[in-house]
């Protein structure tokens, strides 16, 4: 079997990507129980272990940081309670500052935007989303949550223009994930009937898109 690192499967690098992976499985098909100690220790420890995997691979330092303060959104995540879901929204805003922090570090700056008519493209679009996004939970959700959701998506949005300053399709690819993860989530939370069928397939569709988001970004740095 061919590995993405050096080494066998037995390596330090290989085993950690494997172990995340395994995790992030056992997460996705314990979705419809309910919340236990188990369950939250398969969710955190699937980006937890990618964030080892970059210290490992000697990754960026911002990397690392962004991976950890996702596994602390997620364990926050894994918790029923609007504590645990304001807990889970500040680590995620820090971690997608972070994010910004790394990309503008690593791509070729924002004038890429005007450069390159694709980039500046999806950069609108990007926009566009995070517009209706806003508009279509700030009737929905109460007070208290207006502000920090209106800081999480200027977050993310930041998040997605910025890796567009990157050459990584990968990284690119991640970001888009990423925001529509958090589209899926916000409308399986805040617009989606409490009793209504969809939020099974809409929990397991954020769950693999977030995963496959945080894979690509990762793998975007440490294979390239």
């Amino acid at each position: 079997m061919t590995m993405p690192f050096p080494g066998g499967i037995d390596a330090n690098s290989n085993a950690t990507l494997i172990f995340s992976l395994v995790a992030a499985v056992i997460y996705a098909f314990t979705l419809g129980m309910p919340p236990t100690l188990a369950r939250s220790a398969a969710k955190t420890l699937a980006v937890a272990m990618l964030a080892v995997l970059a210290a490992l691979q000697g990754g960026p330092l911002l990397l690392v940081a962004a991976l950890t303060l996702s596994a602390v959104g997620d364990a926050f995540l894994s918790r029923d309670g609007e504590k645990a879901f304001l807990g889970g929204l500040a680590s995620f805003l820090v971690a997608h500052i972070v994010y910004v922090a790394l990309f503008l570090r690593s791509g070729g700056g924002l004038e890429l935007l005007g450069a390159e008519s694709w980039r500046g493209a999806i950069a609108l679009a990007m926009a566009v989303f995070a517009l209706v996004m806003l508009v279509a939970l700030w009737r929905r959700v109460g007070p208290g949550l207006r502000v920090p959701i209106v800081a999480y998506i200027a977050a993310i949005l930041a998040m997605g223009v910025s890796a567009l300053t990157t050459s990584s399709v990968s990284i690119v690819g991640g970001a888009l994930l990423f925001m529509a993860s958090d589209g899926l989530l916000a409308a399986e939370k805040f617009l989606v009937a409490a009793i209504s069928p969809h939020r099974v397939w809409m929990r397991f569709s954020v769950w693999v898109l977030y995963y496959a988001a945080q894979l690509a970004i990762t793998l975007g740095f440490l294979l390239n």
